[in-house]
């Protein structure tokens, strides 16, 4: 028998059967269509001197710069602890069987996300126009502090209220849905241990719908990085606020903004290789997931040999 036959013959058995996939010409043509894209790319940043990359490397390790970076990391860390601890009541809120709690939580989420983020904000930073002095107390008795609006809010104050309810607003929604998630009997059956709701809550379902609002969270979280961007308008010396003083008084407005968009992806470069191994230890009880996401391929082979004649006989 013949090498052809013998090969001819163990196909016919549904033996060494391998998975071709077939040959798609568009797929040439959009190799070099981005490879002509990507070469006048490259050409316009090397022969355009408007780009001016000796202002770009004098400023991008600029001692105010590296401030401003340094303010937007803080901006962007307090703000993302506050909503996610806020957006977590919130969800338990809307979760809850009483009505109030419900009908309170879902306002909530229906004005701070239907309003622009950065209408909160200026709104924030001018509360002044609406309470001169701020006071902490009995309602209609008598006040323990008080003192100028102007004092209290200031552009750090003003961000982190802008961001973090904002913030809050977004998380309630992605925390409900990986509540809703887990099924119910997990819950029935942590009560029928005995086990209060809200340590049911706690113990059982939160850290089983952790898979679920991880990825969105940390979406969210780069979402935040770059929307600190919006402080520069009250004020705040974040990072796209320096780069702004800076080129306000140099006039290299394009060089300026090439350092802070090269400060913002490094940073959210950084986020998304924590992001990735964040979510690889929430789902590392389920090694299939793992496998399909980081071996695609030997995931295809291993299920077309588990479907092929020989492995059903």
């Amino acid at each position: 028998m013949t090498a052809a036959t013998d090969r001819a013959v163990r196909a016919d058995d549904g033996e060494d059967l391998a998975i071709v996939p077939r040959r798609n010409p568009l797929n040439l043509v959009g190799i070099v269509v981005l490879a002509v894209l990507g070469a006048m790319l490259v050409h316009t940043l090397v022969t355009n001197d408007n780009f001016d990359w000796g202002v770009v490397k004098l400023y991008l390790n600029a001692e105010a710069i590296a401030r401003g970076a340094l303010l937007t990391v803080e901006l962007t860390a307090i703000s993302m602890v506050l909503g996610v601890l806020l957006g977590i009541v919130l969800a338990v809120m809307r979760l809850s069987r009483s009505r109030v709690l419900s009908a309170s939580a879902w306002a909530f989420v229906w004005f701070f996300r239907g309003t622009p983020l950065l209408i909160q904000l200026i709104f924030w930073f001018n509360l002044s126009a609406l309470f001169p002095r701020l006071s902490l107390g009995i309602p209609f008795g008598p006040e323990f502090v008080s003192g100028s609006a102007n004092a209290f809010i200031t552009p750090f104050v003003a961000a982190l209220l802008g961001l973090s309810l904002n913030e809050g607003a977004y998380m309630a929604e992605i925390v409900r849905g990986g509540l809703l998630s887990i099924d119910r009997g997990q819950s029935e059956a942590a009560q029928a241990l005995g086990m209060r709701p809200a340590k049911t809550l706690r113990r059982v379902v939160l850290p089983q719908a952790m898979r679920a609002i991880v990825p969105p969270t940390a979406n969210q979280t780069l979402s935040m990085l770059k929307n600190t961007s919006l402080v520069s308008v009250l004020g705040a010396a974040d990072l796209l606020h320096a780069t702004q003083i800076i080129y306000s008084r140099t006039y290299q407005t394009i060089p300026l903004l090439i350092v802070a968009a090269l400060w913002y992806l490094a940073m959210t470069s950084v986020l998304s290789v924590a992001q990735y191994y964040l979510e690889r230890f929430y789902q590392r009880g389920d090694l299939g997931a793992s496998r399909r996401r980081l071996f695609p391929r030997r995931h295809a082979a291993e299920t077309a040999e588990a479907d092929s004649p020989k492995a059903v006989s």
